[in-house]
């Protein structure tokens, strides 16, 4: 799965011994260019925290896996990212183009030749 869009939070590193070793997780939240933004927390686990060396404020695309597991009777949604690609996340499509391209070009129309009175009060 892919989500698109700006890195608005990196959440302090977490680190830990396990029964392989030392281990080291990264969170971060990611937020969409939608009408309606919506926001993700995804993280990374041990060397990808270097190789990826995400930082607030960049746009980029996420490619990640969910996946859920259970802990003293409660169940957790694990979201862990496992390609990160910059620079992708600002909105692409024609629908999102700057309202300065829909300006008009020319003189404003004139409609007052055309215009019956009506009784409306605007």
């Amino acid at each position: 799965m892919e989500f698109s869009g700006k890195i608005i939070a990196v959440l302090p590193l977490q680190t830990g011994m396990g029964r392989n070793g030392e281990w080291k997780k990264q969170e971060y939240v990611i937020e969409t260019h939608d009408q309606y933004p919506k926001k993700m927390c995804f993280n990374l686990w041990g060397d990808k925290i270097d190789q990826f060396a995400i930082q607030a404020g960049e746009e980029m695309t996420v490619s990640f896996d969910i996946d859920c597991r259970e802990y003293n009777g409660r169940w957790y949604n694990d979201i862990r990212a496992w390609k990160v690609e910059r620079g992708q996340g600002a909105p692409m499509d024609a629908s999102a183009a700057p309202m300065a391209s829909m300006a008009p070009t020319g003189a404003p129309a004139d409609f007052s030749a055309t215009d019956e009175k009506d009784d409306l009060p605007f």
